[in-house]
């Protein structure tokens, strides 16, 4: 059973004294208690934003659509005396805020970057027009809601009325709290490490068996609720629903505040909408500022963006974390530099590991016709075409199961489509992928992870900003929970099973005294093994491994090649790679393309044989090297 380490709390304690001494410290400084809970139902608002853009990366223009909708909701609901009771219409706001932002994000979240800014954009500017046209007899328009109750707390004769002033801040104060706690859990759960690895790089981790989309989805519907939890508290918190609560001006002012008080700090919200609100009110009180209190206060807020680039809170965050971890981080750049010395070894000897790499989560379960079948993976036909350029042309192979197989063929002969298609990253123009005798084809790159075929790239494709653990983590994770899982409460290394499987990871790679340490700061080789090691925390039945060698030294390809070997003995294994010695010492079959077309397929002694195969391909690469070595001897 996990302790309870009271120092993991020290977030939540400090900000609970802040806000217990806020009202009491602050005013004479020129913060009132109305101004203190405007400040927290403005923070309560940016929590949301500060999940969506600080975990998941996503910058959305369209938040007040969702502030309104949770609003006017519990606005028109108490005005017109259909729901009596205040915290009922706050519940039914909130809720009706998340269903929204479900719609909307289920069209936004299938773009990314400025497309998905946009579509938030419009949405936004729709709401609004909705809002003042077809709906404003139940928003009352231009107008807004008057008249909103305020929350009663008890019943009878012992109820209490929360009015404005230090009432109403203990119960805004009270409700940023929880949702502060709330969305640090989340932050720390299994789904914020998947969306912080989502907002690194999105295609890899579909790659290794995540639903992407439903994951911004989640993050996008999160982002909403606490939006309509703060629309929905600021009619009763002014007893008036304000119109502008819809307005592109409040999702602007939003994204400013978040970003000035540190996206991803979670804490920032807070800051930068108190700093705001004090500036604004504060600034038009100076003689001569008055009409120009907004340009005044452009200009600080250009001015801080540009000295403290994370923010106030992302600044002061990121220098007490450079000195917390700069011993730590000292040492790991000296053993990465001793490693590169030593051209790629580590410094001290690779941890033994066990003749048979034991995987600590079982491969997924077979059914009994593809039990006794032999083909692991089948590729029919399969052929691509761009145009009138044919990558991949009608190529047929056969992959055994439990076996080292290779493709290999000169530059431009179509390998990595080729490889692409077999993870299903590429929908073929013809033919199909067969995976134990079902189709593979048309289920999509992360549905292809999940039934057992994982990919290793060409090119590194890992999660620099997490450590060398998370990495592996957020690919273990894949597997144990499924494509999609909404386990937000739970956090991120609280699963045994996954924990294991990282930690043989960490051992098979020789990467367990590297667990901690960013994966940015990582050798070359190790980075390499690292991109393997990603792809076989899956538990795959089929690996695919994209030129697993390329670009390291004599050394570290003999351990990488000592490590595909390893893996060999617990799946089928498909490799990518030009350095022949490296193919015919690993592989037992080889597959061979030539402009897009198959060559050859056969045992790898059959082929090495094959005269085809040698005019082609090794004749022209044996051709080189002799007149490389003609060269070299070459009189001066």
């Amino acid at each position: 059973m996990r302790r309870l380490d009271p120092r993991a709390h020290l977030v939540e304690l400090a900000l609970l004294a802040v806000l217990a001494v806020a009202p009491v410290l602050l005013p004479p400084l020129g913060f009132s208690h109305d101004l203190l809970s405007r400040a927290l139902n403005w923070a309560l608002f940016g929590l949301g934003l500060d999940i969506l853009f600080g975990l998941a990366g996503l910058l959305s223009f369209g938040q007040a659509a969702f502030y309104g909708m949770g609003g006017f909701v519990a606005a028109y609901l108490l005005v017109s005396g259909t729901i009596q009771s205040v915290w009922l219409a706050l519940l039914v706001g909130t809720v009706s805020a998340g269903v929204l932002g479900l719609a909307v994000g289920w069209l936004a979240v299938r773009r990314i970057g400025i497309y998905f800014a946009m579509i938030t954009l419009a949405f936004g500017q729709m709401a609004y027009f909705i809002e003042n046209g077809p709906l404003s007899d139940y928003t009352g328009g231009e107008n807004g809601i008057a008249g909103v109750p305020v929350p009663v707390l008890g019943f009878g004769t012992y109820a209490v009325r929360i009015t404005a002033g230090l009432p109403m801040y203990a119960l805004l104060a009270a409700a940023f709290f929880l949702g502060f706690v709330l969305a640090r859990r989340i932050a720390r759960s299994p789904v914020g490490l998947i969306l912080r690895a989502v907002k690194e790089n999105t295609g890899r981790v579909a790659m290794l068996g995540h639903d992407v989309p439903a994951y911004k989805l989640a993050a996008f519907a999160i982002a909403a609720l606490y939006a309509g939890l703060a629309g929905a508290m600021l009619g009763p918190f002014q007893s008036y629903m304000p119109p502008d609560a819809f307005a592109l001006e409040t999702s602007g002012q939003l994204v400013v505040q978040t970003i000035v008080g540190g996206v991803g700090t979670l804490v920032g919200p807070l800051v930068g909408a108190a700093l705001w609100l004090w500036l604004r009110d504060n600034l038009q009180l100076i003689p001569g500022f008055g009409p120009l209190w907004k340009l005044v206060l452009g200009l600080a807020f250009i001015g801080l963006v540009m000295g403290l680039r994370r923010g106030i809170c992302g600044e002061i965050l990121h220098r007490w974390r450079v000195r917390r971890d700069a011993a730590a981080l000292r040492m790991a750049r000296a053993r990465t530099a001793a490693i590169e010395a030593a051209g790629g070894t580590p410094a001290t000897p690779a941890t033994p590991v066990a003749a048979e790499v034991a995987l600590a989560i079982p491969r997924p379960a077979i059914d009994g016709r593809a039990a006794e079948a032999e083909i692991a993976l089948e590729a029919q036909g399969l052929a691509r075409h761009y145009g009138g350029l044919k990558a991949v042309d009608g190529v047929s192979f056969r992959v055994r199961r439990g076996s080292i197989h290779a493709v290999i063929g000169p530059n431009g002969a179509g390998k990595s489509t080729l490889f692409k298609m077999l993870s299903d990253e590429v929908a073929p123009s013809a033919g199909a992928v067969l995976l134990f005798g079902s189709p593979l084809t048309g289920s999509g790159v992360s549905r292809a992870a999940q039934r057992g075929v994982a990919k290793s790239n060409q090119l590194n494709q890992l999660f620099l900003g997490l450590s060398v653990q998370e990495n592996l983590r957020v690919a273990a994770l894949s597997r144990s929970r499924g494509r999609f899982r909404l386990d937000l409460l739970r956090p991120a290394d609280g699963r045994p099973e996954v924990e294991a499987q990282v930690a043989a990871m960490l051992t098979v790679l020789d990467l367990t005294e590297r667990a901690d340490t960013p994966a940015s700061v990582l050798a070359y080789g190790e980075k390499r093994r690292l991109e393997i090691g990603m792809a076989l925390a899956t538990s795959p039945n089929v690996l695919l491994l994209d030129e697993p060698l390329a670009g390291m030294s004599l050394s570290e390809r003999a351990a990488t090649c000592a490590l595909i070997r390893r893996i060999g003995r617990s799946c089928t294994v498909v490799l990518v790679e030009h350095d022949l010695d490296a193919v015919f010492g690993l592989a037992e079959r080889i597959t061979v393309l030539s402009e897009g077309r198959l060559l050859a397929d056969g045992p790898s002694e059959a082929v090495r044989r094959d005269p085809a195969v040698q005019k082609a391909y090794l004749g022209a690469v044996q051709a080189d090297a002799a007149e490389t070595r003609e060269s070299t001897h070459e009189p001066a």
